[in-house]
């Protein structure tokens, strides 16, 4: 089903300026400058972004993605910025076809809620990054409060039907620590969604996309003041940086 989704939207995700730009971009450069990566993994590449900004501080870099449009997207806009170090791959995050410990740094970011089985793919993640080596995992992560946290997964999986779940903080530090990571850090911070093109990027259904507006118009006040709907049906996130060495 991801494959389906994405693939047609390939491009529209490369020129995503949500994707394409943000602080954390930066932060992922900043932490492949300072650790130099022989071989870094963008896991779940999406538009590549995360790959771009690794690829001037690394040996080389392999993008992975589920859909075959996407990496081959990827791969387009990587040799017309003369990135000759960016490589693709196709595969899931649960069944990745390297060796053990063949990364020295693995990032991902806003891929893992349509894994299919998180837990799988981060223990797949820890099986392929040396011992020591780095991780990010950038998400949107759910509310603790339960109904905020079915709001979220409504809109969500209604937008995206291969939306498997937004996880809770709580509920990526653990699945961290069972897969073999330590946490060394935790960030939090809140992005604002454009209603329109947050739909239009991923082809969201007429249908679909009513029956959000519906559910953000009949929201209660608490669920409306914490995600901060407008009248247009934009709204905000929360987005969590975890950052992770392999043990």
């Amino acid at each position: 089903m991801a494959d389906d989704q994405f693939g047609p939207q390939a491009d529209t995700y490369v020129a995503s300026p949500v994707h394409a730009s943000g602080a954390d971009l930066e932060r992922l450069g900043a932490l492949a400058a300072a650790s130099r990566p022989v071989r870094a993994l963008d896991l779940g590449t999406g538009g590549g972004h995360v790959a771009y900004a690794l690829s001037p501080h690394a040996g080389a870099v392999v993008a992975c993605d589920l859909s075959l449009d996407m990496v081959a997207a990827v791969e387009r806009e990587a040799a017309r910025r003369s990135l000759a170090n960016v490589t693709g791959t196709v595969a899931p995050a649960e069944r990745l076809p390297f060796a053990d410990g063949e990364f020295d740094l693995v990032a991902s970011r806003f891929s893992a809620h349509h894994w299919a089985d998180m837990a799988c793919g981060l223990r797949e993640t820890r099986r392929v990054l040396s011992a020591g080596g780095a991780a990010v995992f950038i998400d949107v992560v759910a509310p603790s409060v339960a109904v905020l946290d079915t709001h979220l997964q409504a809109v969500e999986l209604l937008r995206a039907p291969s939306h498997v779940r937004d996880y809770r903080v709580s509920e990526w530090i653990a699945t961290l620590e069972g897969a073999g990571f330590r946490i060394d850090e935790v960030r939090t911070w809140r992005l604002r969604m454009e209603f329109a093109s947050w739909t239009a990027r991923i082809a969201t259904s007429p249908a679909s996309t009513a029956a959000i507006r519906s559910l953000q118009t009949k929201a209660a006040t608490a669920t409306a003041t914490y995600f901060a709907i407008e009248p247009d049906g934009s709204f905000a996130l929360d987005v969590a940086w975890f950052g992770a060495t392999a043990l």
